[in-house]
């Protein structure tokens, strides 16, 4: 998935650079990615340490985070997948409200997929509500459908706005790809809670910070991706169809610094890391200025290619490079 401010090109970087604070054998750590996103993080650690805590306040995060960071037993589920790729299509609320030929004409989806995902996400829930799959399986199944469906949307990598036609890669039939994952000895747990509450409830030895660093709400980014994994009924709002949504405020440059200080001032974690890079709202200093407040600090930076939107939908793309900045400190 392409994932705003995801860390999975950068995950290397961070293991090398975490060992060299914690140690090379992660074996007895408890590692906490309190704003997990896709979980590209979490699953880098997932067979190093004792046990991944993951968290984030979006749905379709718990999901996707629940299915690769807390299933760690085998599933038999070939069967169930090959029964939802040959499923029959129907109309419902994703087709109607977010797809081609739908009632309300939203080009997030083409009418065949729209229909798809309809008739996935109802099965899926009717096995669960049945007691026909467990929860374990349940999971792996709405993660795969989030996943899938996600590659064939109609947008330029985000859901804040769909393309004015059906591009090719949105043509194509969805096809549901098992989201498969990596089974190890730890314990793992996965909450879907907000951040500066729960981390009142936690406690361990490594504890990474990825929160959004922009005004750019995930919550509204990724609302139909929440839609699909709720399946709840809502009217939608605007010409995008966006679903209520709640506002975080580390997206707020008026909040961010105090609800980033109440955050470090509370976590119960032997040694923080924070990623962060030269476009956030808080800049360096502010950040080096509030962490050193509460223990030893240092920081590592890295230039990468930054976030970008679908390349087939911009002509003149240009890759650009960020500074990815990682703050460590140690209570």
């Amino acid at each position: 998935m392409n994932y705003i401010g995801s860390k999975h090109k950068l995950s290397d970087w961070l293991l090398t650079n975490i060992k060299a604070v914690c140690g090379e054998d992660l074996s007895t750590h408890t590692f906490c990615d309190l704003f997990a996103g896709t979980g590209s993080v979490g699953r880098t650690f997932k067979p190093l340490v004792n046990g991944v805590i993951a968290n984030d306040l979006e749905y379709y995060s718990y999901i996707l985070n629940r299915n690769y960071i807390g299933n760690n037993t085998a599933l038999n589920s070939e069967e169930y997948i090959n029964r939802l790729n040959t499923i029959e299509p129907e109309k419902g609320f994703i087709f109607e409200t977010y797809s081609a030929s739908g009632a309300a004409d939203r080009l997030y989806f083409s009418a065949e997929n729209g229909k798809k995902i309809d008739a996935i996400r109802n099965q899926i829930e009717i096995w669960y509500v049945q007691k026909q799959i467990d929860e374990d399986l349940y999971y792996f199944l709405l993660a795969s459908l989030l996943e899938s469906a996600d590659k064939v949307a109609n947008t330029a990598s985000v859901y804040g706005a769909y393309l004015k036609k059906i591009k090719k890669s949105a043509q194509k039939t969805l096809v549901i790809q098992p989201a498969e994952f990596q089974i190890t000895l730890g314990n793992h747990a996965v909450y879907n809670q907000n951040s500066n509450a729960f981390i009142n409830t936690i406690e361990g030895d490594i504890l990474y910070l990825d929160p959004p660093y922009n005004a750019r709400q995930y919550g509204a980014n990724y609302h139909l991706l929440n839609t699909i994994a709720k399946k709840d009924t809502f009217v939608p709002k605007g010409k995008t169809g966006l679903r209520a949504y709640t506002k975080s405020a580390f997206c707020s440059k008026v909040e961010v610094a105090q609800t980033f200080e109440n955050l470090i001032a509370s976590a119960n974690f032997k040694t923080l890391f924070l990623s962060y890079n030269n476009e956030g709202l808080m800049s360096a200093a502010t950040v080096k200025s509030i962490m050193q407040r509460y223990g030893n600090y240092d920081l590592v930076t890295k230039e990468y290619q930054r976030f970008k939107a679908d390349k087939t939908e911009s002509r003149n793309h240009k890759a650009t490079t960020t500074t990815e900045y990682l703050h460590i400190l140690e209570k």
